[in-house]
This record gives structure tokens, sequence and C-alpha cells, in this order.
């Protein structure tokens, strides 16, 4: 899909009730999902919004030794930019070490000047956040480790 093709949808989805789109053509995926009524403010607004870096690296290690297989992954589920806060200086969702219930607002990712909330799918405590402030984070890229409570 291509720019062109998403801005047709984006417009298309515009003056309906609908929440979350999910297209998928040519073994692409994109997904769009809109902000909810408890949605970071509009005026959040990024200093400086860059296009996704490739990934060129190792995925981060785990912060220590303990025993990581019971944990789970929350991963990306878009391309786009991570953000720990709703808006700059303000508190962070989520800190490593809180207890989150299912539906907790854990981040936001910015794509496409949409901001999109990324939520805990399953009540834990929050092991490990493995993306970095600000930084470009790519599809199915781990973002939170969470323990299931």
């Amino acid at each position: 899909m291509d720019l062109k093709e998403i801005k047709a949808v984006l417009k298309l989805i515009q003056d309906t009730d609908v929440e979350e789109i999910e297209v998928e053509q040519d073994g692409r995926r994109v997904r769009i999902r809109r902000r909810s009524h408890h949605a970071a403010p509009s005026a959040f607004s990024p200093v400086a919004s860059m296009p996704p870096a490739p990934v060129t690296g190792v995925l981060p290690s785990a912060p220590d030794a303990r025993d990581t297989t019971s944990l789970i992954t929350v991963e990306s589920p878009m391309v786009g930019t991570f953000y720990r806060a709703p808006a700059p200086g303000a508190d962070s969702y989520v800190r490593e070490g809180e207890k989150v219930e299912k539906g907790t607002v854990l981040c936001i990712i910015e794509a496409m000047k949409l901001m999109n909330e990324i939520e805990a799918e399953v009540s834990g405590v929050v092991h490990s956040i493995l993306a970095e402030n600000a930084q470009p984070v790519e599809y199915g890229q781990p973002l939170f480790l969470l323990e299931p409570a």
C-alpha cells in the first residue's frame, strides 16, 4: 500500500463511526485506529518527526538475569515514533515495576501525524520498557515486557 492509498482509506473513514481498520495487500498490512475519548491532548506536537530509521542492531536484552519465559511481549502494531507520555514534559503513562490493568494505555505511537494509543492486553506488572522515548519503532518491534498478574 502506498501513501496515496493510505490517505484514501483515512479519508473514507474520517466521517464514520469506524474505530479501527486493518488492510492487508500484497503482504503489507496497515492498521489505523482512532484515538479513544481518553486520548492524548490534540496539542501534543513532538519537536521533530523523523522517518523511521532502518533496524540494524540486535533487540535489547532483558535488563536482568531473571527468567523471562513467562513474560508477555507487547509489540508495536505499526511503524512510527514511540512516545512514553501524552505530551512533552508530562509524566510517562507507565514505569517499570508498575501494575497495569487490561486496557491501560502504555504508550503512544505516532504514525502519519496520528497519535495511536497502545494498550495493555492483559493485567500485570511492567517488567521492562524496551523502546526509547521519541525514537522510531518498526512493526512487530518489542516495546514492553509484562509479567502477567
